[in-house]
């Protein structure tokens, strides 16, 4: 991290000697868009920690107990909804192997969770229009599921 800042700040020095000018009104311009997205982005980390907050192993557990298609949507709804970082999704899904739940269930897990955005939709909206928003999760949805099951047959 401090070597992407140091690589950051070294960038800035060198454009604001290129075009001091032009250098702070790029920097105006992005201050303005954050000042445009922040009401989005602080809903989106209150939202994040009300999810993680809900979302421990246990109930996980429960969710994802046994086999067949109940737990497997049940693991491609929640990993749609969630928003966990993959270092913590890939810990957790040892955690939920080591409780006995199925490969299938924790590949739909965990790819739904990496592809699918549902917390995220309202900005992707905001940015890329309704129509591009929707299809990008619905197709990252059903790619997700053929994942998901192309891991249970590869990993069984």
């Amino acid at each position: 991290m401090k070597g992407l800042i140091f690589v950051t700040i070294g960038a800035l020095l060198l454009s604001l000697v290129a075009d001091r000018r032009r250098t702070w009104a790029g920097i105006g311009f992005g201050a303005r868009m954050l000042m445009k997205i922040l009401p989005a982005l602080v809903f989106m980390v209150a939202a994040v920690g009300l999810l993680l907050s809900a979302l421990n192993p246990r109930v996980l557990e429960s969710l994802f107990g046994g086999a067949g298609p109940v737990p497997f949507l049940a693991g491609l709804a929640v990993g749609a909804v969630a928003l966990i970082p993959g270092f913590i999704a890939f810990p957790l899904a040892g955690v939920l192997r080591a409780h006995g739940v199925s490969t299938a269930v924790l590949a739909a897990f965990v790819t739904s969770l990496l592809m699918v955005g549902v917390v995220t939709l309202p900005l992707e909206i905001r940015f890329f229009g309704r129509k591009a928003a929707l299809w990008r999760n619905l197709l990252s949805l059903a790619a997700a599921a053929a994942v998901a099951l192309v891991m249970a047959v590869v990993l069984q």
